[in-house]
C-alpha cells in the first residue's frame, strides 16, 4: 500500500474517533461531569499511559526537546489544553450537530494559515474540494432543509467552537512546517506534559464554583473513550496523515466527522438513512477526493 493511501486510512480513522468524542462529551453533558475536569483527567491518564513507552526516546534527545520546547508547548497548549476544553466547555452550550458545522470551517482556515507561513500553495482543486465538501456538510446537518442553516442562531456554544477552527487549523500547519524527528507517540507525550501545565488552572477553577466529579460508572466508561481513543489513536493517525499528505490535504478530512456523526446517530439512536445523507456523502468524498487529487500525480 502506498504512503498516500496509508494516509488516508488514518486520517479516516482520527476524524471516526473524533466524532465520537462530540458524541460522548455530549452524554458527559448529560450525566453532569464538568467539562474542563474531564479534559484535565482525560490528558493525566494518557500522559501515565504513554510515558513508560516514551521516557527513554524524551531523555535520549533532551537537548534536542530543549531546543524546541518553546513550539511543543505552544502546540500542547492550542490543542491539549485549549481545543479539547472548549470542546467540552461548548457542548454544554451547544448541539453537537452545530459544533461540527462550525468544525467545517477547518480546512479554509488550515489553506489561509498555510499559504501564510508558506507551507503549501493553494490550488484549483483544493479550492473546488472544499466548496463540495461544505455543501455536502450542509446536505447532512440541514437534512437537506437550506432554511436551517440560514436560520442558525449562535449561541455561545457556536462562537467558543471558533476558537477551536482557529487553534486546530495552526496546530495542523504548525505540525507541518517543523519536522520533528520524535516518534509520534513521543511528540504527543510532549504535547500533553506542556498541555497539562495550563490544565491545572482549569481544574482548580471549576472545584472553586462547586464543580466537581462523580466518579461512577458513567464517568468511567467516558473517561475510556475519550482517553484511548480521540486521544491517544487519533492523534496518532492524524500527526502520521499530516507527515505523509500535508495540511491542507488533510484538513480535508475533518469534512467526514459530520457523516460519522450522522453514522452514529442512526445507529445509537435508531434514526433512518435519508436521501440527504447519501447526497451530502456524495458531495463529501467527492470533496476529499479533489482536494487530494494533485498531491502524487
Amino acid at each position: 500500500m502506498s504512503k498516500k493511501y496509508s494516509a488516508y486510512i488514518l486520517l479516516t480513522f482520527s476524524t471516526l474517533f473524533w466524532a465520537g468524542n462530540f458524541i460522548v462529551g455530549k452524554f458527559a453533558t448529560l450525566f453532569e461531569i464538568p467539562p474542563l475536569t474531564l479534559n484535565v483527567l482525560r490528558w493525566a491518564s494518557v500522559w501515565l499511559i504513554l510515558m513508560p513507552f516514551t521516557y527513554k526516546e524524551i531523555y535520549n534527545n533532551i537537548s534536542y526537546v530543549k531546543k524546541n520546547w518553546l513550539i511543543i508547548s505552544f502546540m500542547g497548549l492550542i490543542t491539549i489544553s485549549t481545543f479539547n476544553s472548549v470542546v467540552y466547555f461548548a457542548l454544554n452550550h451547544t448541539q453537537v450537530i452545530n459544533a461540527v458545522l462550525v468544525l467545517a470551517a477547518i480546512p479554509a482556515a488550515t489553506i489561509i494559515f498555510s499559504s501564510f507561513m508558506n507551507i503549501e500553495k493553494t490550488n484549483i482543486f483544493q479550492l473546488i474540494g472544499l466548496f463540495l465538501s461544505i455543501i455536502g456538510i450542509g446536505s447532512i446537518i440541514s437534512g437537506g432543509d437550506i432554511q436551517k442553516i440560514i436560520s442558525l442562531n449562535f449561541n455561545k456554544g457556536d462562537v467558543w467552537m471558533l476558537v477551536c477552527v482557529i487553534t486546530w487549523s495552526l496546530y495542523s500547519t504548525l505540525l507541518k512546517k517543523n519536522k520533528f524527528k520524535f516518534s509520534q507517540f513521543t511528540l504527543i507525550q510532549l504535547m500533553v506534559s506542556a498541555g497539562l501545565l495550563f490544565l491545572i488552572p482549569q481544574l482548580f477553577y471549576e472545584k472553586s464554583i462547586g464543580l466537581n466529579v462523580n466518579f461512577n460508572k458513567a464517568f468511567f466508561v467516558i473517561l475510556f473513550y475519550v482517553v484511548v481513543f480521540p486521544a491517544i489513536a487519533a492523534y496518532y493517525c492524524w500527526q502520521k496523515g499530516v507527515e505523509i499528505i500535508g495540511p491542507n490535504r488533510a484538513s480535508m478530512f475533518i469534512q467526514l466527522m459530520p457523516l460519522f456523526s450522522a453514522a452514529m446517530a442512526i445507529i445509537i439512536f435508531k434514526e433512518k438513512f435519508e436521501l440527504y445523507h447519501l447526497v451530502g456523502a456524495t458531495f463529501i468524498v467527492s470533496g476529499i477526493y479533489l482536494s487530494n487529487k494533485k498531491t502524487y500525480d
